[in-house]
Formats: structure tokens, C-alpha cells, sequence
């Protein structure tokens, strides 16, 4: 018998496990990143690295937020994003980012800004991609899965490519262990794919968020040198179709609205919009 609730918000846990994939799935690309990681270690905070706030309407669990490094709303109604606003105000802000479907994150960061002062960046519009069927265009027969031998060639792309998307480099305090730590869990895990001529990577992406229903493509890069060569869409063609051949069979990712090329390049692979994103960057 679970406690009673004290009131419309609560700190979940793995109890409500099967009840917060429910909400996820009904919209399984938009929740990736939030499916994915109940998917993968449930909702205790310690191994989550976050809590992951629930808002009820009466009895029913309506609304959720992944409060860890992103603060990520799902299904949230009008009366969820208030109180989680309250509750983040009161803690003080701990994450570097907002993220989420726009119309969520903009009334969140709009009820945030007055109590958490300028972002670094905002991200207003960046359109949800989507594809489930066989991509359009040729795949890259170079593109391949990294190996694990192959970290430190991968690595230096991997900074690159964060360094250039996010404006900051990822190589933090710890010298840039805690992202080499995930970069190379990636790779162990299958999901990092690359074009590697002469020991440089001309082309790469990594597969972030896996759920049953979908997976979220992130850090798609080519070399600066290399750009316009249409390396892109048949690299992004051969990551599609190994995704939805090995890892899930909706393969997603988000864009910023003002990256022409990128966005050019996913068109030509089949990706279609699907929904729109907000970032608040601190």
C-alpha cells in the first residue's frame, strides 16, 4: 500500500514506475529522454540522478518533471507547470538546462526568469524530427559502430561538435572524465557510429536515448573540412537504418530552427517534424 499523498506533487519513486512509463509512451518521441532513462534504471534518485516530480490530479498522476542536470517537463498541464515552477524556485536552480516541448518550457522559464536571472542562450524553436520508415536517400557504406579501442580517436569529434552546438566546452573540472565516461559508454553500448578515415573521424553521431518504442539521435557532426560533400544525409542514412534495424523502430532528434544545412540534410533522409523543442541554457 503506497502512503497517502500529501498533495498534487510529490517526489516519485519506483513504485510508480509502470504509472510515469505510461505517461511517456503516449507520446514516446517527444519522452524519449525521460522514457529512456525509467527504462533503464527506474525512478530512485540515486540512480536516476534525479528526482522526478509527479502532479495528481485527484488520485491521478497527470504530469511529470525530470529534475537533474535538465529540467524536463512531460504531459504537463497549466496547474502541473505552476507548481513545478514553486518547487523549482524553492530549491534554487540546479541544472543547466530547460528542455521540452516549447509551449511547456516557455510558460516554465517565463514563471522561472524573474528568480533565476539571464540564461546564456535561449533556444526558442527547434523542430522534433521523426522517421520510422527506410531512409530516402543512399547510406554511407563507411559509417560504421566505434569500437571501444577507438575512444580517443572519437574524442576529440565528440568536444568539437559540443563545443560548437552548445557554445561551451564539455571538458569540465574533472578534466573531461565524467564525458569521456559517457562517450565511451556509448560506444560500448553500440550506439556511437562513425566515418574514420586515417584516424580521423569525418563523421559522427551517437544514439542518446533508447526506449522500446523510439530512440533520440544527438552530436551529429562532420569535419569543418569535409562539409558540403552531402556526408551528412548518407551518414545519417546509415545511422537510421542500423537504429531501426538493432536499437528501436522510431529514430528521433531535435534541430535548432536556424541550422539550415542540418536541417536540409535530415529532409533529404526522410525525417519529418513531428512536434517543437525549447532549450534555456545556463
Amino acid at each position: 500500500m503506497k502512503p497517502a499523498r500529501p498533495g498534487p506533487l510529490r517526489i516519485l519513486d519506483d513504485r510508480d514506475r509502470d504509472e510515469v512509463l505510461s505517461i511517456c509512451d503516449q507520446e514516446p518521441v517527444t519522452n524519449v529522454f525521460v522514457g529512456a532513462r525509467v527504462h533503464a534504471v527506474g525512478l530512485n534518485p540515486a540512480r536516476l540522478g534525479a528526482q522526478i516530480w509527479g502532479h495528481y490530479s485527484g488520485s491521478r498522476l497527470t504530469s511529470l518533471c525530470y529534475a537533474g542536470a535538465n529540467l524536463v517537463p512531460v504531459a504537463a498541464t497549466p496547474e502541473a507547470i505552476t507548481a513545478f515552477a514553486e518547487r523549482a524556485r524553492a530549491q534554487g536552480r540546479r541544472c543547466s538546462s530547460l528542455v521540452g516541448p516549447e509551449p511547456d518550457v516557455a510558460t516554465l522559464w517565463g514563471l522561472l526568469r524573474p528568480h533565476w536571472g539571464p540564461p546564456r542562450d535561449v533556444r526558442a524553436v527547434q523542430p522534433v524530427l521523426s522517421m520510422s520508415g527506410p531512409p530516402a536517400c543512399a547510406a554511407d557504406g563507411l559509417v560504421r559502430r566505434v569500437r571501444p579501442d577507438e575512444l580517443n580517436v572519437l574524442m576529440p569529434a565528440c568536444v568539437a561538435m559540443f563545443t560548437e552546438e552548445v557554445g561551451v566546452s564539455p571538458i569540465g573540472g574533472d578534466g573531461g572524465a565524467t564525458y569521456r565516461a559517457r562517450v565511451s559508454e556509448l560506444i560500448r553500448a553500440g550506439r556511437a557510429f562513425a566515418r574514420i578515415e586515417n584516424g580521423r573521424v569525418i563523421f559522427k553521431a551517437e544514439i542518446g536515448s533508447v526506449t522500446p518504442h523510439a530512440c533520440q539521435v544527438q552530436g551529429v557532426w562532420v569535419d569543418p573540412e569535409r562539409r558540403g560533400e552531402g556526408l551528412a544525409s548518407a551518414g545519417m542514412a546509415t545511422v537510421v537504418r542500423e537504429a531501426q534495424r538493432s536499437i528501436a523502430p522510431v529514430v528521433s532528434l531535435y534541430v535548432n530552427d536556424f541550422n539550415a544545412p542540418a536541417r536540409a540534410a535530415y529532409r533529404r533522409v526522410g525525417f519529418t517534424q513531428t512536434g517543437t523543442f525549447m532549450s534555456v541554457l545556463f
